[in-house]
């Protein structure tokens, strides 16, 4: 299909490693950031880069107006603990931001979105593995700003025709399996940049929070995808859009739990650097286990993850945090 791709966020972690995928395909790429968690070295110079925010109707209008034929939608505030304290923040940028974009794409008929959102829209789980069904009660603000999201996304796809991919992700992690992408997460609050940041000595130490979890080692058990499994997925949803004209809900994971404390074991060992921790207490929102099922995006997008083992994570991004 003719026409250009804007990626809202695309110099942000993630945004740039699709980005760089779009590139790599031959696809027209337009990045469109307001740099607050971008980075500039992680702009890929084959896209052109507009600096802009989602809340600005000029601003979108500005980027919204080159033939774009599909978005894709990283930008927005995702530091869960922060959304606790903080919730019009969240409101703001990731709610009303986001419908902001949706009223513009109506506007210049533009009917692809694929969407970034978040495990975090299950909270608790109620059974394991989750799946695409499992009940949503988001557990902190954060999660709720990107199911509020997803139910307007549906009313949108209903009454305007935007056909939409919302990917639930399962912790986003590593770096370019290539080693292209170079740009440090700005004021990282996931775990594995965290971890880095310790291997590296930008940070002194690490707190882990509660080794009181009903886990193995009373640390809380996630599902780490590697980033560039992640970018692999947002394109076959996008190439899934364009030949099914049919909106889709999809998990992001591998299927495999670590716990907080496997992952510091084992950036150690990749890294060869101490990683000190102190255990402090839980923090409110974390559930213990979230493990998920991604049967449904290897049915639909004969998709599954092939990077996401915690060996590749930390050597990818090992050559980030240790070696740049």
């Amino acid at each position: 299909m003719l026409g250009k791709i804007l990626v809202t966020g695309g110099a942000g972690y993630i945004g740039s490693h699709v980005v760089r995928m779009l590139c790599d395909e031959g696809h027209d790429v337009i990045i469109f950031d307001n740099m607050s968690l971008g980075r500039e070295e992680n702009i890929d110079p084959r896209a052109q880069f507009i600096k802009g925010d989602i809340l600005s109707v000029g601003d979108l209008t500005n980027a919204l107006n080159q033939n774009i034929r599909t978005v894709f939608h990283f930008a927005a505030w995702k530091a869960a603990g922060e959304s606790m304290v903080d919730p019009g923040k969240y409101a703001h940028n990731n709610i009303c931001g986001t419908i902001n974009l949706l009223n513009q794409m109506v506007a210049h008929k533009i009917d692809r979105f694929v969407f970034s959102s978040s495990a975090a829209v299950y909270g608790d789980p109620v059974y394991l593995p989750i799946d695409e069904n499992h009940p949503t009660n988001p557990a902190n603000y954060y999660g709720y700003s990107k199911l509020a999201i997803e139910q307007n996304l549906s009313w949108f796809d209903r009454l305007r025709g935007v056909r939409y991919a919302a990917l639930r992700y399962f912790n986003a992690t590593g770096y370019d399996i290539n080693g292209r992408i170079h740009g440090k997460e700005k004021n990282p609050a996931n775990l594995s940049p965290v971890v880095m940041e310790v291997a590296a000595g930008i940070r002194q130490g690490m707190q882990v929070f509660g080794d009181d979890y009903d886990t193995a080692d009373g640390t809380c058990i996630r599902d780490y995808i590697h980033v560039t499994d992640l970018a692999t997925a947002h394109l076959k949803a996008m190439q899934y859009l364009d030949e099914h004209d049919k909106s889709l809900l999809l998990n992001l994971g591998t299927g495999n739990g670590h716990s907080v404390l496997e992952m510091i074991r084992t950036a150690s060992e990749v890294t060869g650097r101490d990683i000190p921790y102190e255990v402090v207490m839980r923090r409110e929102g974390d559930p213990p286990e979230l493990v998920a099922t991604s049967e449904s995006a290897y049915q639909l997008l004969k998709w599954k993850a092939q990077y996401s083992d915690l060996k590749t994570i930390f050597e990818t991004m090992s050559r980030v945090y240790l070696n740049s």
